[in-house]
């Protein structure tokens, strides 16, 4: 979408929003068109809860199997935006909302996305590259091995030449 829309989608939204209230009002009446407008709103947290732990758990799943999540994170970021679009009161956006919800509407995202997003993975390594010494272990996406160390396996000691040790005099340190 140019910048150039950008300005005229945040003013025309919200006049049809208003204009959509208004005449389902009229059909169905104001507590009924509240209710609709306020249910929806649950509805999407719900839904972006459920479906965004089971995208969260397919990313991790292709991760651990070593490979780039693209599609998974994609629709994560579709949940998502449609989980705003759910929250945000009125109809338009809830019916938008509800549509980014269906796996079949974010898959048509995603393949319209794909012809100009690339998702590559950070420090994935290729065959010939070298680095992290001769004994790093591997991951998926070619980073060494992390050790966790206690406070009992290391030793920190100040920095005598650090100038936030605070000045000396005699026995005294000055702050």
């Amino acid at each position: 979408m140019p910048l150039a829309l950008i300005p005229i989608c945040l003013l025309l939204v919200p006049i049809l929003e208003i204009t959509t209230f208004i005449l389902v009002g009229g059909w169905i009446g104001l507590w009924p068109t509240l209710g609709l407008v306020v249910g929806s709103a649950v509805l999407g947290a719900l839904l972006l809860r459920r479906q965004g732990l089971s995208t969260l758990q397919r990313i991790q799943t292709e991760i651990k199997a070593g490979r780039v999540p693209g599609r998974e994170l994609v629709h994560g970021v579709i949940i998502v935006a449609a989980g705003v679009l759910l929250l945000t009161p009125g109809l338009v956006t809830d019916v938008f909302g509800y549509l980014l919800f269906v796996p079949k509407v974010r898959d048509l995202v995603w393949r319209a996305l794909s012809r100009r997003v690339v998702v590559t993975a950070s420090g994935q390594r290729r065959g010939g590259e070298t680095g992290g010494g001769p004994s790093a272990t591997r991951r998926p996406f070619g980073g060494p091995e992390v050790v966790d160390l206690g406070t009992e396996d290391y030793e920190r000691r100040p920095d005598p030449n650090s100038p936030w040790n605070g000045s000396h005099e005699g026995n005294r340190t000055l702050h």
